[in-house]
């Protein structure tokens, strides 16, 4: 994989400056929902608030019930305590749904967001991006937020609660013993501290490593029968391996921290226990020599439960905070996408909509893909409505390039292309699209039924006008025999279909949309002589009336053309119609010639007149 395509997969690591930022717009996504967040937020303070006082109960249990041996009013304490963890579990039942509402609706929405901005997005974006790192920002990241709004915000509040709640319990209780539990609090931090920075570098590597894995997946699934004709397998499997092996490495080394701080923090909270024995043993011992009032075990019990429920919300952040990090990791690259700009899109007042009538005007038009690195180069041409128009010359000379500067795929960079003597600029672009019907030599289909392919999800287009239109291309033919006709479903890009059916769908698409203007792009260079029959009566039925561009290699399929435009090097170099061309003996002339030699070695018995040949094949 070469150096250019890896900056592509790579992602930008993030730096210290955005987590603030970051994080408050995430939290902007809960305004919808706040009602509800508010709601979990009362339930888990209420909840965490409960469970503090466990060792409170433990503390009477034992200095009022246990030591004393009394049982008188035992039962009352015991359904009490009973009571509380019940209340505390249903509070936090209720809590838990209530999150996962907010949480899901949240990634509903942060999903359609970003679908709806990949819609939007020009076509160059595709060219930068791999498909299999965009699918990585709609999924994996958007899940990478999931934790964080169901366990993550709420949460940390909670354990901030518990927190706050067992230090002020500690202190009334005894405020040396409270002192001396603290004491393990700063080595807590520090390591604290230490995990979260490794953390978070780990969480930024094992993000990159998965879209660049995702990336590639994408690539060599679509692929698959390409590295299978090339006896590619091996090469491949070891670039995946490289690719899997790193994203291991990423996952392992998180792992690492993490299996450091854990037993890390056991360790500090056991030493911050074996502190509190020793303490409360050592004041035990000092007042019963003092004479004084020693301390119970109920509250030596009770802190040391304490100490241990510190220690569980502490490590919890820490484990949150790691939430928090990965979920900023994965929303800076979501928000890196949402607020790209749309070069593309339809201007404030549009000065066209609408129908168009189908006049076409190339005015000294410069386009380049990167830079000044030229495809067109001052291009002028004019189409007049319903003629048909050619476009031919080698691979790479600009034609399909033409096509997509006319439908603002792309903006060009000097120049003006006008439909209808508008600039396409100041059109609005969702009609300025509606106007055009492309035929492409690779088809593209959708999974889903036949009829949902040719009408798009157009719901003006009504069965019967899809049957019309499948119909008057041939293509019913042989939809009628598929199982389910119509309703049958077409696999993954058309899969089971043959090229020429899945052309015939595609004209079947087009005229059920009914253009204005007509786009084929080499739409008969993959396919057979019979079913080119077929596709050509397709084509004349599609082109009538309408204004079209032909983009072919094959000068057979374009000699009926009212003009044929040569395009050389991104420059225009002729013009005309068939004969004008051929009797200017130039670049077309050369191009036919090459073109009829090719075919002659090719055919056992051409014709005398090479002339009667091309006008005979224009009916096919």
């Amino acid at each position: 994989m070469s150096d250019q395509t890896n900056k592509f997969h790579e992602e930008e690591a993030i730096g210290k400056t955005y987590d603030f930022r970051v994080a408050k717009r995430l939290l902007s996504y809960l305004k919808p929902y706040w009602h509800i967040a508010a709601a979990a937020l009362v339930l888990t303070v209420v909840a965490n608030v409960l469970f503090s006082l466990q060792p409170r109960f433990t503390q009477m249990a034992v200095d009022d019930f246990i030591t004393p041996k009394q049982t008188e009013g035992i039962w009352i304490f015991a359904l009490a305590f009973f009571a509380i963890f019940l209340f505390r579990f249903l509070f936090s039942y209720i809590q838990e749904i209530l999150l996962n509402t907010v949480g899901q609706k949240v990634m509903f929405d942060i999903r359609t967001q970003i679908y709806t901005k990949l819609q939007k997005q020009e076509v160059s974006y595709y060219d930068k991006h791999p498909v299999g790192r965009i699918i990585t920002r709609i999924t994996s990241d958007v899940d990478a937020l999931n934790e964080l709004f169901t366990s993550g915000v709420i949460d940390v509040l909670g354990d901030l609660v518990i927190i706050f709640a067992i230090i002020a319990q500690m202190f009334w209780y005894d405020w040396k013993l409270a002192l001396v539990s603290l004491v393990t609090i700063p080595l807590l931090f520090a390591a604290t501290n230490w995990f979260r920075k490794r953390a978070r570098e780990g969480f930024d590597k094992v993000r990159t490593r998965n879209a660049k894995l995702n990336a590639f997946l994408q690539e060599y699934i679509s692929g698959a029968q390409t590295v299978q004709l090339f006896n590619a397998e091996n090469k491949a499997k070891r670039r995946f391996q490289d690719i899997n092996d790193d994203y291991r490495n990423a996952n392992i080394e998180t792992i690492y921290y993490y299996s450091i701080f854990f037993p890390l923090v056991d360790f500090i909270g056991t030493v911050g226990i074996a502190v509190v024995l020793w303490f409360s043993g050592y004041q035990f011992i000092s007042q019963m020599s003092a004479g004084g009032q020693a301390i119970t075990i109920g509250i030596v019990i009770a802190f040391v439960q304490f100490s241990q429920q510190l220690f569980q919300p502490i490590r919890d952040l820490s484990d949150k905070f790691n939430v928090l990090q990965a979920a900023i990791v994965a929303s800076h690259r979501i928000f890196v996408l949402l607020d790209l700009d749309i070069e593309i899109e339809t201007p404030k007042e549009p000065k066209m909509s609408g129908k168009a009538v189908g006049k076409i005007e190339f005015k000294n038009v410069w386009f380049a893909y990167k830079k000044e690195d030229w495809v067109l180069k001052d291009v002028s041409f004019t189409i007049n409505p319903g003629e048909s128009v050619a476009l031919v010359g080698h691979t790479g000379s600009g034609k399909t390039t033409c096509t997509n500067l006319l439908m603002r795929f792309y903006d060009i960079q000097k120049g003006e292309i006008l439909l209808d003597g508008v600039n396409i600029k100041d059109w609005d672009l969702k009609d300025l699209r509606e106007n055009f019907a492309v035929v492409l030599q690779d088809v593209f289909l959708f999974s889903g039924s036949i009829e949902e392919n040719i009408r798009l999800g157009n719901d003006a287009i009504n069965d019967e006008r899809v049957l019309w239109a499948a119909q008057e291309v041939h293509a019913d033919e042989f939809v009628q025999q598929l199982d389910g006709g119509y309703k049958a479903l077409v696999k993954e890009r058309g899969a089971g279909l043959s090229v020429g059916q899945k052309q015939l769908i595609s004209f079947a698409r087009a005229l059920a949309f009914d253009p204005k203007i007509l786009i084929l792009d080499e739409a008969t260079s993959s396919i057979d002589t019979e079913t080119e029959q077929l596709i050509q009566q397709a084509v004349d039925r599609v082109m009538l009336d309408r204004t079209s561009l032909v983009v072919a290699h094959r000068l057979s399929t374009i000699q009926r053309c009212d003009k044929i435009l040569v395009f050389h090097h991104g420059e225009l170099r002729e013009a005309g119609s068939h004969h004008e061309l051929l009797g200017l003996r130039g670049l077309y002339w050369r191009l036919y010639q090459l073109q009829y030699v090719e075919e002659k070695i090719h055919n056992s018995a051409p014709p005398d007149n090479p002339s009667r040949q091309l006008e005979s094949s224009v009916g096919n």
